[in-house]
């Protein structure tokens, strides 16, 4: 039984080249899940300056523009026997009107275009996606820039060295939730964990520099078995094991790029209190990694 019954898809219809609908179409036809559309529209301040007549009439305009594409897209789909349905309409808040969408059709995935923000806009606002990240109550795909619709490369990200994932059995999830995407899709399972162990080059700051070497390796020895225990116990082969050292955000995007990764599988917080390791890099690699990235 797929593990997916229902998808839903979030789009910006004024985007009409984003991959998100090729990926989501991709999915359900993997999986013969129903997959609904739903087009939310950011409000047009410009419109404000109509009066209120012509400013509904435009407004109804626009959206009809856009309804009459995304039904014609639907209708492509469904003659290849996909089972979809699509909505469009404005969204004033939109964050919240995605949250509403999840509680109401409780989907098994959300699936949204990855939404870049600039540096200086990070600073002083949250990202969309962050939000996202921290309050969606299902597993969220954020469909990056690169990357097959059907993805053939599924990694997933575990850290051994994180007691939050290891006590809530997250890094069990994650693997879960890669193996089922992978089976679905008949794509390659991997697993990676990256290490960043800056006691491990202290052996010549001098003083207590053997013996923090000594601690380093001792600490790498420890993650490593944890790491290959989790490799065993969901049967994945050595040549799919990958122990990286280097900053995660850093090493996990290197490796998305030099092995033709398609989706990422990762851990989220949904507590601020908890946006440590596993929550900070997740949102991160969303502006780092051109892949999707599947949150869990």
């Amino acid at each position: 039984m797929s593990q997916y019954q229902r998808l839903l898809l979030i789009i910006n219809p004024a985007q009409r080249h984003s991959p998100a609908l090729h990926h989501g179409a991709a999915l359900a036809a993997a999986s013969g899940a129903h997959l609904h559309v739903a087009a939310l529209v950011p409000s047009l301040d410009i419109l404000s300056l109509l009066e209120e007549e012509p400013r509904e009439e435009a407004r109804e305009r626009y959206l009809q523009d856009h309804r009459t594409w995304l039904e014609e897209e639907a209708d492509k789909l469904r003659r290849r026997g996909l089972r979809i349905t699509t909505e469009v309409g404005w969204a004033d808040a939109m964050r919240e009107q995605i949250l509403e969408h999840v509680t109401q059709l409780q989907p098994d995935l959300l699936i949204k275009q990855v939404q870049h923000e600039s540096v200086l806009k990070r600073a002083f606002f949250t990202p969309l996606d962050w939000r996202l990240l921290r309050e969606c109550p299902v597993p969220l795909y954020l469909v990056g820039a690169s990357g097959h619709a059907l993805p053939r490369k599924v990694v997933a990200a575990v850290d051994p060295s994180s007691a939050f994932a290891r006590n809530s059995g997250l890094n069990e999830r994650i693997i879960r939730q890669a193996l089922g995407l992978a089976v679905q899709c008949d794509a390659e399972l991997h697993l990676v964990h990256a290490s960043q162990e800056s006691s491990a080059y202290l052996g010549d700051a001098g003083g207590g520099g053997l013996l923090l070497s000594k601690l380093g390796k001792e600490l790498r020895r420890s993650l490593e078995k944890a790491f290959q225990e989790l490799a065993n116990l969901f049967g994945v082969p050595a040549e799919r094991r990958h122990f990286l050292l280097g900053h995660p955000v850093a090493a996990l995007s290197e490796f998305a790029l030099e092995q033709d990764v398609d989706v990422i599988v990762m851990g989220r917080s949904q507590q601020d209190a908890l946006q440590g390791l596993l929550g900070s890099t997740t949102e991160h690699i969303l502006y780092q990694a051109s892949c999707s990235v599947l949150a869990v």
